[in-house]
């Protein structure tokens, strides 16, 4: 028992000294010590000799002993945790549960639209990301907008939001996007036509990685060949990604950071992978303002072009430090590549298992020129949009979020949090939950989103006056669902930034991918949904592409 507790909680490390050896046997004997007692837990509550709670009589969640919380439970359902706490949400009468576990803040989850409304807005103060959070990833993203609180967050913010006007939404649709799909993506997918079997996740993430790293630090790594070896750096953020994403659901905290302490086994290639990607932005950063020193002596209009250029030149230029712009260029990078690439996986996966709705997206598709897919055309398909929404809503990027309650709170719905509660909200779980969606909660039905049965007819120039101001027909034939009801790109004041980017650059390439192909996934069991940092495929997405015709039959 003791040799299979090592196993679990310290992997494949390989302790260099036997005092380590004994320090970490007995942190291990501790949980094997309660497993070990399980069945007499049991026969003590069957009999009223000793009684467990949900933290209070009033609250529903997990079975939880003295001393141990729900350790147990979580330990039996630590490979399926989506799935089991959106069954216990679904239990509860308020859709909120807490969990409480040795070694870990108590954790307050919902999926009450009211309660993550006062979570993300109502009381937006006293739920920030919070010390916790920013221990578990702050070794590799620092102090990037995604893991601060308070004025630094609000800098960042500021600076960030320059980058997504519509005037940039069009410059990375003509300058980056067109490009990368046209020289890159959709070549490589002719190459693999009818007989070649390749993984659609890595290909995505492998696009989006060359995207983002354009659009943020105006560097073209070139990843998306397949046939070339995953660069290093692209490598790093993957292994870093995924062991800071282990950390938030490891059974007891203490065991990661003892290990980090240490520096063994996974928290040894932790450090060695954040190095990696430190140092080659850091060279990338100094490369940079090694540049704008010899254009000093050029005329000012030089700088203004190349605010043009992308995320990193112009926090230069702004005279930011290199901390600063280490830490939030890291941050874009990571979000820029997953989220996307996630999104679009699961989206093929559902359309080649739904023919009906691929049918009825490619009546869209080809109905417009292919040669115009510009900012007005984009937004002009209504029904690809709704197709992305169902997608998300199912197998949403980011499964769960969390703050930490700065004081003592009551959600709306009666849950009492404590100061230093972690508080989650739960975008996976909230997508399937009965009240929120119906019956068919569980089903991939893009026309839920839809005002209208028929989408409007096509104009290959919906805008051919340049002087007249475009009409968005999304507020016309698209639901405007509640973002707290659909938390996926957050909501408040920290919603998404990205998010009118992330749709651009998902509906250019599904579209452009599927005038051209049709996605057939080579196994026909349903994928595992993975939730690292941003959500994955378990194992990749393999497929089989197929050459399609001009039209739709």
């Amino acid at each position: 028992m003791i040799s299979l507790t090592i196993s679990i909680f310290l992997v494949d490390d390989k302790l260099q000294s036997s005092s380590l050896t004994t320090l970490f046997l007995l942190l291990a004997s501790l949980p094997v010590f309660f497993f070990l007692f399980n069945p007499i837990l049991r026969w003590l509550i069957q009999h009223h000799l000793l009684k467990f709670s949900s933290s209070s009589s009033s609250h529903y969640g997990p079975p939880t002993y003295p001393l141990i919380g729900c350790l147990i439970s979580f330990y039996k359902n630590r490979y399926r945790l989506l799935d089991w706490y959106t069954g216990l949400l679904s239990e509860s009468p308020t859709h909120t549960i807490i969990v409480h576990r040795f070694g870990a803040p108590r954790n307050i989850i919902t999926a009450n639209p009211k309660n993550v409304e006062y979570i993300l807005k109502t009381n937006f103060n006293n739920f920030p990301k919070g010390k916790p959070f920013r221990e578990i990833l702050g070794d590799f993203l620092g102090c990037g907008i995604f893991n601060v609180d308070g004025d630094l967050w609000c800098t960042q913010r500021k600076l960030a939001s320059h980058e997504f006007t519509n005037k940039c939404l069009k410059n990375y649709i003509s300058n980056t996007l067109e490009k990368e799909v046209k020289k890159r993506l959709l070549p490589i997918l002719e190459l693999s036509s009818n007989y070649k079997v390749l993984d659609l996740q890595d290909l995505l993430r492998r696009f989006a990685f060359d995207t983002i790293c354009k659009f943020s630090i105006g560097l073209d790594p070139g990843c998306l060949d397949p046939s070339l070896p995953i660069s290093p750096l692209e490598k790093s953020f993957d292994l870093a990604s995924e062991i800071s994403a282990k950390r938030a659901t490891a059974p007891l905290f203490v065991i990661w950071k003892i290990k980090r302490a240490l520096r063994v086994g996974s928290e040894k290639q932790l450090s060695e992978a954040i190095k990696h990607v430190h140092e080659s932005v850091s060279n990338i950063i100094r490369s940079k303002r090694l540049m704008k020193k010899q254009l000093n002596n050029n005329e000012g209009e030089v700088d203004n072009e190349m605010r043009d250029l992308d995320l990193l030149t112009r926090l230069i230029l702004d005279g930011h430090d290199e901390k600063m712009i280490l830490d939030m260029v890291i941050s874009f990078m990571m979000a820029g590549r997953d989220s996307t690439s996630a999104a679009m996986t699961w989206l093929f996966w559902l359309l080649s298992k739904h023919p009906n709705v691929e049918r009825e997206l490619m009546k869209e598709v080809n109905k417009f020129d292919e040669k115009l897919l510009d900012y007005e055309v984009l937004k002009e398909m209504i029904f690809l949009k709704a197709c992305i929404l169902e997608s998300m809503r199912l197998y949403p990027p980011v499964a769960w979020d969390s703050k930490h309650a700065v004081n003592h709170d009551v959600l709306p719905d009666g849950t009492t949090i404590r100061k230093g509660d972690r508080v989650t909200y739960f975008p996976y779980g909230m997508g399937r939950m009965e009240k929120l969606w119906g019956k068919n909660r569980f089903e991939f039905r893009p026309d839920r989103w839809l005002l209208v049965n028929e989408m409007p007819d096509s104009n290959p120039n919906p805008n051919p006056n340049p002087n007249k101001e475009f009409v968005n027909h999304e507020e016309e034939y698209l639901k405007n669902v509640c973002p707290y009801k659909y938390p996926v790109f957050q909501a408040g004041p920290r919603m998404c930034l990205g998010k009118e980017m992330a749709f651009i650059q998902m509906k250019y390439v599904v579209a452009s991918v599927l005038r051209r192909f049709k996605v057939k996934p080579v196994s026909l069991e349903e994928p595992v949904f993975v939730p690292f940092l941003t959500a994955q495929m378990a194992g990749g997405f393999r497929v089989r592409v197929q050459p399609r015709e001009r039209k739709w039959n």
